[in-house]
């Protein structure tokens, strides 16, 4: 040979080992480390070793053994490192994977981060995975979401996008379910329409696979007579893998992944990774959708607090008023009776008085008075009988040109000038039709100081959404939105008896109805009154 065998000197210099390379010089002082690193693949070693068995030596054959012993152990040693090596990572994903689902109580990031470690190659790269969740209300195991491509174009795709962005574990899963999510259950919803299988079906190797609560591997799925053609027709595949989802011995759901792109075969090993990840994905699952039903049964619960709590008010309020009304019927009534004998008297003595009789005015001013009461104790005994409105379906042309009608000739009288302008097509309303027609006559009556030059009254009529909107605007009377909502608020007013009490009934009886009346000054050269009336008996509280 060209070179001789350096394996007997304890040291040698670089040209003597063409094995050690740069940055192993230490290898050329430490001759044991040499021996089982380098000198075991040397050929020259090798031929060395042949010219001792040639000459007989009686170490030849030892030394083969040994050198034989060594390069199997060495081989074992380096498969058990592979082999730590893939569980250390296994055990390092499982861990980030558990920590993520550990925090995270949204059912969304919860299978978005389960099912991207299922088909990323980060994880345990299946190629596709559906996940199905038990409905016990139904009775079925149901298609839930589904994840990975439908053809190698498509993974292709993803799997250069995958290795061009170099993301981990946790940021492919929340750039999945920002951007993904919708887009992978709607492209598979055609398979997650036909994935519900009930429960009670015990025949199907899915429920199996469930009821067992161990991973199935399924093999030659067309040829299997306890796989359902339609199944395998659905998957398109022959082999695929059945993940149950078991938390505290309860069935949550089941995992059917494959690789129906590459075919890769399903090991014992990934089974058994994969039972090993459906523990915390199940309990993550669970708490998950514990906590949505929680949240939804919170806002149940606050919802109906907040219900219990308007009705409580609205008791309240109405028991203030039925005093109110009990108190001024029972003080109209009294005041009543004497004042109609005054009245009566008063205007009998005006009307045989002759228009000389120098006492003929202070009559006329009792009879003015008199009348100015009796409109008070009307308007007294009407806000008593708004607290028990009695509604029906009403033409709405017809109560606004009945109120137009009834009020033609005071209008008149003072000078005003009314017009109204009806929709079209508008449903019947479901209202008093006594109060309405009061609440239109006041306000088209109303007392309110500021009259302007302008002596008009516009009313219009317009369909909504489940109601028809009236629109009053009042171009002949001004006055600020402070004391327009100073005078909607029954027996607020400190100025003449009854001056305001109308509107504020109005806003009363409509507020019964549960009819929103707004009033508001400022929008236009005048008042603009809104009155919103239900088209249907549901919009009633």
């Amino acid at each position: 040979m060209d070179r001789e065998c350096c394996w007997y000197r304890d040291v040698i210099e670089q040209a003597d080992c063409p094995n050690i390379s740069e940055g192993e010089e230490e290898l050329l002082i430490l001759k044991h480390q040499r021996l089982t690193e380098k000198c075991c693949d040397c050929p020259v070693f090798i031929e060395s070793l042949a010219r001792l068995h040639d000459s007989a030596n009686p170490l030849a054959t030892i030394l083969s053994e040994v050198l034989s012993e060594n390069c199997r152990q060495k081989n074992q040693i380096q498969s058990l490192v592979s082999f730590l090596d893939s569980k250390t990572l296994e055990i390092r994903f499982l861990h980030e994977l558990g920590s993520i689902l550990q925090s995270s109580v949204d059912l969304d990031e919860v299978l978005s981060v389960a099912l991207t470690a299922i088909t990323a190659g980060k994880g345990f790269g299946m190629n596709r995975a559906f996940l199905l969740l038990c409905d016990r209300e139904e009775g079925v195991l149901k298609g839930y979401i589904g994840i990975g491509p439908r053809n190698m174009e498509e993974a292709s795709q993803v799997w250069d996008e995958i290795i061009q962005n170099d993301m981990d574990l946790q940021t492919l899963a929340q750039n999945f379910r920002l951007n993904k999510l919708s887009s992978e259950r709607a492209k598979f919803q055609d398979v997650l329409e036909q994935l519900t299988i009930p429960l009670t079906d015990k025949n199907h190797i899915v429920i199996k696979a469930l009821d067992g609560k161990r991973p199935i591997m399924v093999e030659g799925a067309y040829q299997r007579t306890d796989v359902p053609s339609e199944l395998s027709r659905l998957l398109g595949v022959e082999t695929f893998l059945l993940l149950p989802l078991v938390s505290r011995n309860r069935c949550i759901g089941i995992i059917i992944a494959d690789n129906c792109i590459t075919h890769r075969s399903i090991t014992e090993e990934d089974m058994r990774s994969l039972e090993t990840f459906g523990f915390p994905v199940a309990f993550a699952i669970e708490r998950a959708s514990l906590y949505d039903k929680l949240h939804v049964e919170l806002n149940r619960v606050t919802e109906a607090g907040r219900k219990l709590k308007e009705q409580q008010e609205l008791i309240v309020r109405m028991e203030n008023m039925a005093l109110v009304g009990r108190i001024t019927s029972s003080i109209a009534h009294s005041v009543r009776n004497p004042l109609m004998v005054i009245g009566g008297f008063a205007r009998s003595m005006l009307k045989n008085s002759p228009v000389s009789d120098p006492k003929r005015s202070f009559i006329e001013s009792i009879v003015a008075e008199t009348r100015q009461l009796e409109g008070v104790l009307d308007e007294i005994l009407n806000y008593s009988d708004s607290l028990y409105p009695t509604r029906d379906f009403w033409d709405v042309n017809q109560l606004i040109e009945g109120a137009l009608r009834d009020t033609a000739d005071i209008m008149k009288s003072l000078g005003y000038a009314t017009g109204y302008t009806p929709g079209h097509a508008m449903l019947p309303v479901y209202i008093d039709f006594k109060q309405l027609s009061y609440c239109l006559r006041t306000v088209l009556q109303n007392d309110i100081n500021g009259t302007g030059s302008d002596r008009s009254i516009a009313i219009s009529s317009q369909s909504g959404e489940n109601c028809v909107i009236l629109r009053i605007e009042d171009h002949s009377r001004h006055t600020s939105q402070i004391e327009l909502d100073h005078l909607l608020i029954p027996f607020s007013e400190s100025r003449d008896l009854g001056t305001g009490l109308g509107l504020a009934l109005c806003k009363t009886m409509l507020e019964k109805q549960g009819i929103p009346f707004v009033a508001q000054a400022g929008l236009i050269e005048g008042i603009l009154y809104t009155i919103t009336l239900p088209t249907c008996k549901e919009e009633q509280p």
